[in-house]
């Protein structure tokens, strides 16, 4: 009687175990992820490489929520650009994450960002504004 009562726990075991690797156990929970700790795991990093005319910042691996700065001076003929790639899983783009002409221009449409912030999103990179108004978003260069 006891060997029937194993078999019998067993089954249980496995339709449990079967039934919460399903991936409408959990609602959005996706049998990819998995629900036990030795199943495998994805992170996703954005890859952020960046570079001027003369120098190469590296290429740095930010997780999500992360961020990276740099600091640098405009030189004389106002002509500083830092372009930068954006990377994640199946997707890279370019963009110019300072421009004199965009971001330093009093005469300029967007104006002079002395600290430039900048949100990246995969449809858009967006600039803080400092004075709280709504963000300005801009599209990809490549």
């Amino acid at each position: 009687m006891t060997s029937s009562k194993n078999k019998h726990f067993i089954i249980v075991l496995f339709t449990l175990l079967f039934i919460l690797q399903t991936p409408s156990s959990f609602g959005n929970h996706s049998s990819t992820d998995g629900f036990f700790p030795w199943e495998p795991k994805h992170v996703v990093s954005l890859i952020v490489h960046c570079t001027n005319e003369k120098i190469d910042l590296g290429i740095k691996v930010l997780p999500y929520g992360a961020s990276f700065d740099f600091r640098f001076h405009v030189n004389y003929r106002k002509t500083t650009t830092y372009t930068c790639s954006f990377e994640w899983p199946k997707n890279k783009v370019i963009f110019d994450i300072f421009s004199t002409y965009r971001d330093d221009n009093v005469f300029g449409k967007f104006g002079v960002c002395r600290e430039c912030i900048w949100y990246i999103y995969e449809p858009a990179p967006c600039r803080a504004k400092r004075d709280g108004g709504a963000s300005i978003c801009f599209g990809w260069d490549s």
